[in-house]
């Protein structure tokens, strides 16, 4: 009644356990209130569990219409197929149904979850629902906002039906910090230096991103160490940023941000900003000179806790941990833990509904952002972002669920039709 008040015929299609339940319910409230329902039974929901048979007389008994096929006019449907169960290998009909769902323009609300996406993982079976609106019921599930998730569920309503919350989430939602006021009585030291080391041939824009990403972020200096043979030492459009050779960059008092257009030339400096940087965030080739190199690997498990941040892209993380970029996505929670675990540092799993998770912590979804991020560089301006809040005395995890709150939240607050390129970004930020 809110997402659509004026749908007259709905098309509630059931499936056989208790989401089809829900189905018979809403059918049955929604004669009540003077609407047109039309129920479709998968051919496997004759023998329905007790509460779901319970909810199937009842809507016989209100005079729901239970039809064989789908109506060729509806003006609602609403998905009541399958819920949180493992994502089944579904029939001819159960496919066609789906398929029938996503190609109307008529609005969809699935209930608890669209039907074949894993209320887990967020991953989609080959074939699943999308949805324009689901209501979550008795809890969030972690599916809802990671991998498929995003897309398939549209706005996304909970209704804990008087559940209480439970007592061991394996994940929370990324939330907003509360802005920090600057104190009158400070100066540019009082926010910290970062340090950029990145920028090989023909790659000296990723780092001049993340740079002006610190600045712009808060940092109170900013240093770029470019790795490309170069007589820069000025960027023009951003000259408040100081060149130098990055073997001169005093690393152990600064917050670093290795890796960013760091091609091969970044491995060679990474056992000293490893060794030495006492606070630090990895992206790009950083992360890739790691995944091929167990010294390098040792070096990162040995750092000081809640000092170093990860920021890797799906593939990066799948080098990383020595599989394929879909084993990643697949299980995008669970993995992003285990990379935190074996590396010893929080990890900024990137992609829809990023991933922010350290050993011993609570794991984050983050809610915002959409695909005006997917354009080159918006990676580099995440790593200066959280470059700039280590640099101001924050710890890793807490740096980094901030810098990718805000990271997206500029990108939803995007207001043009044109494309937001990663400048448009750090300006925006």
């Amino acid at each position: 009644m809110a997402v659509a008040p004026h749908a007259q015929v709905v098309w509630i299609p059931c499936g056989p356990g208790n989401n089809g339940g829900d189905g018979y319910e809403t059918a049955k409230q929604l004669k009540h209130w003077g609407k047109t329902p039309i129920v479709t039974r998968l051919q496997n929901s004759k023998e329905l569990p007790n509460d779901a048979a319970i909810a199937y007389r009842e809507a016989v008994t209100a005079g729901v219409v239970f039809s064989d096929t789908v109506p060729e006019q509806y003006d609602l449907c609403i998905d009541a197929l399958f819920g949180i169960g493992q994502v089944r290998h579904f029939d001819a009909q159960c496919n066609a149904w789906i398929q029938q769902i996503n190609s109307r323009v008529a609005p969809v609300v699935a209930v608890d979850i669209p039907s074949g996406l894993d209320a887990d993982t967020g991953t989609g079976a080959p074939l699943y629902v999308r949805a324009h609106y689901t209501l979550s019921l008795l809890t969030l599930k972690p599916g809802l906002f990671t991998a498929d998730g995003r897309g398939a569920c549209g706005d996304i309503w909970f209704n804990s039906l008087g559940t209480e919350a439970p007592a061991h989430a394996c994940a929370q939602l990324n939330r907003p910090s509360h802005p920090v006021d600057r104190a009158h009585n400070t100066h540019k030291g009082s926010y910290g230096d970062v340090c950029v080391i990145g920028g090989s041939s023909s790659m000296t824009g990723a780092a001049l991103l993340a740079a002006r990403a610190a600045l712009h972020g808060g940092a109170g200096r900013v240093y770029v160490g470019l790795l490309a043979p170069t007589t820069t030492h000025l960027d023009s459009g951003q000259p408040e940023l100081m060149f130098r050779d990055p073997l001169t960059l005093a690393i152990e008092s600064m917050a670093v941000v290795a890796g960013c257009g760091g091609g091969d030339a970044i491995h060679t400096h990474l056992p000293r900003v490893l060794a030495q940087a006492k606070r630090l965030v990895l992206d790009a080739d950083a992360l890739n000179a790691i995944a091929q190199d167990a010294t390098l690997q040792d070096l990162l498990a040995a750092r000081a806790a809640n000092t170093t941040v990860l920021t890797p892209h799906p593939l990066e993380a799948a080098r990383l941990m020595n599989m394929g970029s879909k084993d990643i996505q697949s299980d995008r929670l669970n993995l992003a833990q285990t990379m935190a675990d074996r590396f010893a540092c929080t990890v900024v799993l990137k992609g829809s509904g990023t991933i922010i998770t350290a050993p011993d912590k609570l794991a984050r979804i983050n809610t915002t952002g959409n695909a005006r991020l997917a354009t080159a560089g918006t990676g580099d301006v995440l790593a200066g972002l959280i470059g700039a809040r280590l640099a101001a005395g924050s710890g890793a995890f807490s740096s980094a669920c901030e810098s990718v709150f805000l990271h997206g939240q500029v990108a939803d607050a995007w207001d043009s039709n044109a494309t937001m390129t990663a400048q448009d970004l750090i300006l925006a930020v």
